[in-house]
């Protein structure tokens, strides 16, 4: 095998491995960076690192009463499990925010991208 057909060979599996890699790495999706902490109804406190930014998001049972945005992107938060329905709150980056007197707990977020 001469030194030339051994480059080639090479350079197509260089070039193959990284047509692997980058398609492995396209399909995981993004997250936002830093976290979201929040205290629930019944005292816990609960921290979610780094959530993905597609999609709703549960707030653990019985929802939460208030809510830190450590993350680099915006949020809405919402009273029903769904991420729908009126008096969502949205919640700016790196700003707290707690229920309403009399308000239901937040039981959803979703992130603004």
């Amino acid at each position: 095998m001469s030194v030339t057909h051994c480059r080639r060979l090479a350079g197509a599996a260089g070039a193959a491995f990284l047509v692997v890699a980058v398609a492995g790495c396209s399909g995981l999706g993004r997250n936002a960076a830093g976290t979201i902490a929040y205290q629930t109804a019944d005292q816990r406190h609960v921290t979610v690192s780094n959530p993905p930014v597609k999609g709703c998001h549960r707030l653990d049972a019985p929802g939460a009463v208030s809510v830190t945005n450590n993350t680099l992107v915006d949020l809405v938060l919402y009273p029903t499990p769904d991420c729908t329905g009126k008096d969502s709150t949205y919640l700016p980056t790196t700003l707290s925010d707690v229920i309403a007197p009399g308000a239901r707990p937040w039981q959803s977020y979703n992130i603004v991208h």
